[in-house]
Formats: structure tokens, C-alpha cells, sequence
């Protein structure tokens, strides 16, 4: 729950009632000052990043739709392809945060400067709206009279402009909330309703209808704004704009995750859960603990990310995630953490707190490059691939975004607490000062790289409470702990909390032992591969700074891929064992530690010497987060079954030149998609697309290399006749007639070379057009071969 600077209103006596007797606060960011370690340091570069950008060129889109005269050019790449504003609002997250967490005057100034910029536009525009969608005076105009055309990422042909917003919106919540700037409540408060304006003449249909394009967290930001006024009406915006699609197969405790793209999805229960904490709709929030509980049970691997080229998997099968270059994305992460965080906070069990402590150090600590500052959209755990680093004037995509906010908040969820006690979360290097109890507790600890942490009390004089302790799920031994270096018996709570409930005087310490082993985790599929995890730390190995192609993005719409070579998974070395849940055995390398070999594990010589660091150690190298289990009676007839599979896919991916996945949200989006009377959906686990009408996605060839066009249509499709275009050429007449078997079929058409030449390296558009009273499609997939 959020804890506002000033005051917070609870609007319903019942829901108050209930977090007397349960929930934790957490403490404000400017409570907790990080210490020397991981995270202070990672902090600092965030803090380097925000300030490295200009505030006048992340504000001009906002200037440029209310009709003024931008200040400076705005940025490219992601802001000023469509979703031109979105970076705005995650920057006035960011200010927020690190102003709250650091203190720092500039960031303040940049603060007030752009939200009085914000307010010049509002009231520039005259109706309550602002933001940096382009055209979009227009497109809310044409939705307030109904005219809604919704796609999953775009609505009346607009780049996801709620999600856009939703940016926005969130900002000046954190403006308001973390750093009382009144403006921000103001502007706030207008924006919001400038929405019940737009929307008051929608039916619910029509809302839901619309709600079907990516919208961020809007829910969550309403019941927000319903705290802050202590006003119902932003409470019944919310439950509006909550997506019933999602909602109720939770309500029922049923996971229709699969395939669905994730971090659509996340923001949607984080408002769910925020309507239960301001409603007191317990109904609500058992739907959002019931999508956590599935996500991460289910659907997460050991560095706390989930899905695959942006979506859901099936629960079942993870091979996709290991062969894909486009593994777990960091903002569902950074989404699945503020979940988390709601979650423990209205029901504090440690088990949220192992998952957001897994997640940190793994995935979000794992995404800044430590020194250039860089943040990373997806984290492949294909072996021996690579990730890829934003720059600071090139790249602006939604990680970027959550990016610049991730880094500020470390201190958020370390400590927690009730009327009176505390509750250490976390062991991280930190101060804690609870100024309404004239209590300062500092936590000195160089964990993980030694298992231990100190806490000392500072008190003007002595006072009774209890200072309850995180008992990992990791521990590998008895969690011993001391006051004043004499030990102390405990009886651990359900909750998996330690409490120590005494007298404490000025000057008294705490010291608790945190026992580490390393394990290996199987995916959740427990298919044959590993990860190698000691404590709450994964453990990986660097292999190669070779073919690391465009390492640091440039401005390039898929630059935040990692495009260089794939290695084949015949190469990655292999862990020997009967089964792939064992007890490894690893040597520790004298001097350096969290390091270990795992050279009585591998089979390959060529390997023996591979070092395994913390994850987070590891950049500017391709690397081993998992690894194959085999045995070595089945290792040649595995490795040969892998050479064939891996041979047809190596040359396909060598003989493409571009690609993109119909149905899959941001490959189309990248790809310029335009259709009309087109419809999307997911079946044997792939996703499709299909048009009454027709649609069309952009090609790169920039070297003119293109040859054949390739399509994936389904074996038993029927009466679906259409044309494929190339640039307004055509080139092929399609008709699927139930023909095939059941299984996905691949067709290659052949490219006119002089069509090619013509466009001389331009993109080609390859437009799928559907026979009057049929269909075109299903696609599966299509790709521009040389």
C-alpha cells in the first residue's frame, strides 16, 4: 500500500478495520538510506542515468500536442514513433523515487520543473487532458463518441495510448505521494477527471471493448486517486477499467495465462489489488494472490522473470524460453514486484518476500549495466547468448522506462512495520530511521558474499517492541541469532518470521547467521535443465565476448534484441548427472567470494575451467544461466538428436533477414502492422493472425538480400482465400482447402528480383489481402529469407 506523505484515507471502515489486524506499512523511501554494497551502487549509476537526460526533450511531445512550442527536440527511437510521452511520465516516477531515496536538490528541481510544464500544457489544452500522444486530441474525441477500434496494441490505430498515459497518470501519484508536490495532486485530480468526462457516455461494453488494448495499470492508478481525494467516484473509474477477460477466470482460481502477453496483464492485477486495499473487496484481492501464486509457481524461472518473446508460455514447456534469444522481459519483473509488494504488505508471509528478494538481486539488479548505466530489455536464457544495454540519447522502450524507476527503490520493501513492531525483510546494507518512534536501526551486512548481517539499535531511551527477523526459505542450516553476542531461542511464526519481542536498550545489537548451500533448480517444466543457485543467488558462468552484436543499442526499433549469432545448443556444456535434481558438489575458488567450479560436473574439457559468479557479476559476456543435465550413457545419441534440430534451425536463422510473429504484440508493433477487420488468437500454443479485410507488416532488406518470402499457415485450415502483396505487387494467390495434415505447414514464395531492386533496401510490405467473403490467413509466421 501506498503511504502517502501527508495523510492516507481509507474510504471504507470495513477494509480499515481489517489492515489494523493484518497489513504492514512500509516505511517512506526517505526512511531507509542504503549503504555501501550491490545496491547502493547500482543506485548511484540510475541516478547518473536520470540526470543524463534532458527534461526539455522529454517534455516536448507534451508541448507539441498542447499546441506550444517544444523547448528542445524530443528524443527518438520509441518517443517519437508513436508512443512519444511514455519515458515523460516513467521520468517523473523516477525523480520521485531517487529524490525520496537520496535527497538530491536537482532531482527535485527537474521534478517541479517538469510537472510545471505539465500544468502549462493541461491548462493549454483547457478540457483537463494532457500528454504526448500524437493526434491524440482527435482519437479521444472519436472514443468519447463511441468510434472504437481496439487491437491488442493499439486502439483507433494509435499506439497504446492507455498504456502511453498510464505513465502519466503514475508519475504524478509518485510526484505527489513521495515528495508532496501539490501541483502534481492538482494536475492529477484533473486528468482524472477529464477521463470520467471522456468515458461517461461508454457503456460498460463498450469500456471492455476498449480494454482490450494494452492499458497499463489504469485501474491502479484510479484507486489511487480515489485514496488521495477520498473520493468514490475514481473508485467506480477503477473497477470500469478493470478487464473483466482477466479478471474473472482469477475470481475462479482458473490460469488462462497461457500465451497471453505478460506485462499486459501484470499492471491489470496490480489494480486489482489496489481496488481490494481502497474497496475491501477480499474477492479481489484472492484473484490477484491466485495470479501471483500461478505466475510464480508456475511460470517463473530461478532469476525471477517470466515469459517468452513478451508472453506467457505454457506451463508445460520451456523449451521456447531456452531457444529464443528474446527470454524474460525486465518490466514483468518490475511489475511482478510491486505485486509482490501489495500482496505482502495487506498478508505478510515471507514467501512474497523470498520471491521479491529472488527477483532483485537475479533479474533487476541483473538489468543496469554497473558501469555505463545501461538498462536491458530481455534476458535470454538460451545458452551462450548475450543481452543487450540501452543508451541514454538512442533508446526509450518500456524497460528504459521502468529502468530509470527500478534502481531508486531498493529501499522500499527492506524493513516494514505495524503500530509498533518492526519487521526486517530484507538483508541489505542499510539505515533505517523510524522517525515517529525516535528509532534508527542500521543494518550492516556484506550479504550474500558473507552469510551474515548485524543490526543496531539507536534509542534516546530504553523501549519495548519486537524486531520480527525474515527467515529465509533458502537457509541451509539454523538461523542463530544473537543480542548483544549471547544467543537467543526463538519460535518461528507461520508466517516464517522470527520475532524478538524485548526491552531494547541504546547501542543494543542483533547479529543473525544466514546459512547458504547451492542447489540446482530445475525449470518448472522439469525438463532436463539446471540452474545453479546458492542461497537466493543465481549462479552463472561467463564463455565468450565474441559476435556480441549491437551490445549497446542503437535507435533502431528492435535494438534492445540481442541479434548477434546463436551458438548452437550442441556447443553449451553439459552437467553430468542421473537426474536433473541433485546435490552439486562444487569447488570454491580460494580468494574470490561466491565464485566455485563446477569441474567435476561438466563433461567438455574445453569447459572444466568455467567459474560460476552471482549473475548480477556478468556483463559484456554471452554466458551459462542453464544448463543441460545428461548422463553419460545417453550423451551421444543426445548430442546427435540436437545436431540435426539444431543444423535446420542455425540456417534458417542465418538465412533471415527479418521476421515477425502475427499475434505477438511487439514483433507486429515493430514491424509498422496495419490492418483492417483483423482478428488474433492462439492456437497449439502459436499465435496467429487472420483479416476479413486484410493486414500488412514492413520488412527490413537493407542490403537488398532478399529472395523468398516465407509464411506459416495450420494443415487442415479451410475455405480461406486470399492474395499476398509485395509492395502493391502481387505475388501470390493463396488457398487453403483443408488439404494438409494436421500439423503447421511452411510455403516459400519466390521474390521478383527486379521488385527487390526497385525498393533498393527500403522495407517491403508484405500485405495479406482476403477474397471478397473469405478470409486471409491464419499465419502463423512469416520471414524474408536471402
Amino acid at each position: 500500500m501506498k503511504k502517502l506523505v501527508f495523510f492516507v484515507v481509507f474510504i471504507f471502515n470495513q477494509f480499515a478495520a481489517y489492515c489494523q489486524q493484518t497489513a504492514l506499512t512500509s516505511f517512506p523511501l526517505s526512511s531507509v538510506k542504503l549503504l555501501d554494497g550491490p545496491f547502493k551502487r547500482a543506485q548511484q549509476t540510475d541516478l547518473k542515468y536520470i540526470l543524463a537526460l534532458e527534461p526539455d526533450r522529454l517534455l516536448a511531445p507534451f508541448l507539441k500536442e498542447a499546441g506550444l512550442e517544444p523547448k528542445a527536440k524530443q528524443y527518438g527511437n520509441w518517443e517519437d514513433t508513436g508512443l512519444d510521452g511514455h519515458i515523460g511520465g516513467h521520468y517523473l516516477s523516477a525523480l520521485s523515487l531517487m529524490y525520496a531515496a537520496t535527497g538530491d536538490k536537482e532531482l527535485l528541481k527537474r521534478l517541479t520543473y517538469m510537472i510545471d510544464w505539465i500544468e502549462t500544457c493541461q491548462e493549454k489544452n483547457g478540457n483537463g487532458y494532457v500528454g504526448g500522444i500524437p493526434g491524440g486530441k482527435a482519437m479521444w474525441s472519436d472514443v468519447a463518441g463511441g468510434k472504437i477500434n481496439a487491437e491488442n496494441f493499439a486502439l483507433n490505430k494509435k499506439w497504446v495510448p492507455w498504456y502511453n498515459i498510464h505513465k502519466l497518470y503514475a508519475g504524478l501519484v509518485d510526484a505527489y505521494v513521495l515528495t508532496g508536490n501539490q501541483k502534481a495532486k492538482n494536475v492529477l485530480v484533473k486528468l482524472s477527471d477529464w477521463c470520467l468526462n471522456l468515458t461517461s457516455k461508454l457503456s460498460d461494453e463498450q469500456i471492455q471493448t476498449m480494454l482490450r488494448s494494452e492499458h497499463g495499470g489504469m485501474n491502479e492508478v484510479f484507486a489511487d486517486v480515489a485514496e488521495i481525494t477520498g473520493d468514490k467516484k475514481y473508485l467506480d473509474l477503477a473497477r470500469k477499467f478493470s478487464h473483466q477477460t482477466i479478471l474473472q477466470p482469477l475470481l475462479g482460481n482458473k490460469d488462462k495465462l497461457t500465451g497471453l502477453h505478460a506485462n499486459t496483464q501484470i499492471p491489470k492485477v496490480i489494480g486489482f489489488m489496489r481496488v481490494a486495499e481502497v474497496s475491501g473487496d477480499q474477492s479481489w484481492a484472492n484473484a490477484a494472490n491466485f495470479f501471483w501464486e500461478t505466475v510464480v509457481q508456475n511460470r517463473t524461472i530461478s532469476i525471477g522473470g517470466n515469459s517468452v518473446r513478451e508472453h506467457f508460455n505454457p506451463v508445460n514447456n520451456f523449451i521456447p524460453m531456452l531457444e529464443s534469444k528474446e527470454g524474460p522481459e525486465t518490466c514483468n519483473t518490475y511489475n511482478m514486484l510491486k505485486l509482490s509488494k501489495h500482496l505482502f504488505l495487506n498478508n505478510p508471509q515471507a514467501r512474497y518476500l523470498d520471491f521479491y528478494e529472488r527477483a532483485m538481486y537475479n533479474h533487476i539488479l541483473s538489468s543496469q549495466h554497473p558501469e555505463k548505466g545501461g538498462f536491458v530489455y530481455f534476458t535470454p536464457i538460451r545458452p551462450q547468448h548475450y543481452r543487450v544495454y540501452s543508451k541514454t540519447d538512442q533508446s526509450f522502450w518500456c524497460c528504459v522506462g521502468s529502468g530509470l524507476e527500478n534502481h531508486g527503490k531498493y529501499g522500499e520493501l527492506i524493513y516494514a512495520h505495524n503500530d509498533k513492531d518492526i519487521f526486517v525483510n530484507l538483508f541489505v546494507s542499510s539505515q533505517l530511521n523510524w522517525k515517529e518512534k525516535s528509532v534508527t536501526l542500521t543494518q550492516k551486512t556484506e550479504f550474500p558474499f558473507k552469510e551474515t548481517s548485524q543490526i543496531s539499535i539507536a534509542i534516546k531511551k530504553p523501549m519495548t517492541f519486537a524486531i520480527n527477523l525474515r527467515h529465509p526459505a533458502w537457509l541451509a542450516g539454523k538461523m542463530i541469532v544473537k543480542v548483544n553476542n549471547v544467543p537467543v531461542s526463538y519460535k518461528m511464526q507461520a508466517s516464517s518470521y522470527i520475532s524478538i519481542n524485548r526491552t531494547w536498550k541504546n547501542s543494543d545489537i542483533v547479529t543473525v547467521s544466514l546459512p547458504m548451500q547451492t542447489v540446482v533448480e530445475p525449470l518448472p517444466d522439469n525438463s532436463s535443465w539446471i540452474s545453479f543457485v546458492h542461497g537466493p543467488i543465481v549462479l552463472a558462468a561467463a564463455t565468450s565476448q565474441k559476435n556480441m552484436d549491437g551490445l549497446i543499442a542503437d535507435d533502431s526499433r528492435m535494438g534492445h534484441i540481442a541479434n548477434g549469432p546463436l551458438y548452437s545448443l550442441e556447443d553449451a556444456p553439459i552437467i553430468i548427472s542421473a537426474q536433473n535434481n541433485f546435490n552439486p558438489v562444487l569447488e570454491s575458488v580460494k580468494g574470490r567470494p561466491l565464485t566455485f567450479k563446477a569441474s567435476n560436473l561438466i563433461y567438455q574439457q574445453k569447459y572444466k575451467d568455467l567459474q560460476l559468479v552471482p549473475f548480477f557479476q556478468i556483463h559484456d559476456s554471452r554466458y551459462m544461466l542453464y544448463w543441460p543435465v545428461n548422463t553419460l550413457e545417453k550423451i551421444a545419441s543426445s548430442q546427435k538428436l540436437i545436431r540435426e534440430q539444431e543444423g535446420v534451425k542455425l540456417s534458417l536463422e542465418a538465412a533471415t533477414i527479418d521476421q515477425v510473429a502475427p499475434g505477438e504484440q511487439q514483433p507486429e508493433s515493430d514491424h509498422n502492422f496495419q490492418s483492417e477487420n483483423s482478428e488474433t488468437g492462439i492456437f497449439k500454443d502459436r499465435h496467429w493472425r487472420h483479416a476479413k479485410g486484410w493486414f500488412s507488416y514492413d520488412l527490413k532488406n537493407p542490403l537488398k538480400e532478399a529472395k523468398r518470402l516465407r509464411v506459416a499457415y495450420y494443415g487442415r485450415d479451410s475455405n480461406r482465400n486470399f492474395d499476398i502483396y509485395v509492395n502493391d505487387f502481387l505475388l501470390q494467390t493463396v488457398r487453403l482447402d483443408d488439404s494438409g495434415k494436421d500439423e503447421f505447414i511452411e510455403s516459400d514464395y519466390q521474390l521478383p528480383q527486379e521488385l527487390v531492386s526497385k525498393f533498393s533496401g527500403k522495407p517491403l510490405k508484405i500485405k495479406f489481402v482476403a477474397h471478397p467473403g473469405s478470409i486471409a490467413g491464419g499465419i502463423y509466421y512469416v520471414r524474408l529469407l536471402k
